[in-house]
């Protein structure tokens, strides 16, 4: 793939974190409900899934983009740390912060121990952390889903800068890159085969 359709599609990313940026600032986000919320999540992950196999560009960029990055993606779960404090604060319900904290963190964790030893990045423990991370990501926003049915009010934080961030930019594309690493490590899983 040639620089060029990379730069256009990091370009895109780099407008859509801009724009979800933007959207947070404007406070516009503040008035959305838990519903458009939860529709937010779901319609830019499908967007981005779409785009990776029905784009030529977008396509070819994330079969080529390096594993190791798509795994650094992850570090962005240290947020939990944040959920925690939020949760002792009162900020956010206790019931969603403790359990949506403490899986990603665990997820960063093992996102920090993948990065640091290449050699682990094809192996099964990948396999295990991927499965886990995604099974973490989807909990949260079905977790995040019920709490702001339940109180509306109780989730502003996630309607708000920075955690605005979660559902409108870093959210889809986790649960994105989740898709392409299983498809990665199938793929790999394969070649050896000849299949």
């Amino acid at each position: 793939m040639n620089q060029s359709s990379n730069r256009s599609v990091i370009g895109l990313l780099v407008a859509w974190f801009c724009f979800a940026l933007a959207l947070g600032s404007s406070g516009l986000f503040q008035r959305a409900g838990a519903p458009a919320l939860a529709a937010t999540v779901w319609g830019l992950t499908a967007v981005i899934l779409i785009a990776c196999w029905k784009i030529q560009i977008v396509r070819n960029f994330a079969a080529t983009f390096d594993l190791r990055n798509l795994i650094t993606l992850h570090l962005v779960r240290f947020v939990g740390v944040y959920f925690l404090i939020l949760g002792a604060q009162g900020r956010l319900p206790y019931g969603f912060a403790r359990p949506a904290g403490i899986g990603d963190i665990i997820v960063a964790i093992g996102a920090v121990v993948f990065i640091a030893a290449p050699r682990l990045r094809g192996s099964r423990a990948v396999r295990i952390w991927n499965f886990f991370g995604f099974i973490d990501i989807i909990f949260v926003v079905f977790s995040a889903l019920r709490f702001g049915l339940q109180d509306w009010q109780s989730m502003t934080a996630l309607r708000t800068l920075p955690l605005s961030l979660l559902p409108t930019f870093f959210v889809p594309l986790i649960i994105a890159s989740h898709v392409l690493i299983f498809v990665r490590l199938i793929r790999a899983a394969r070649e050896p085969t000849g299949a």
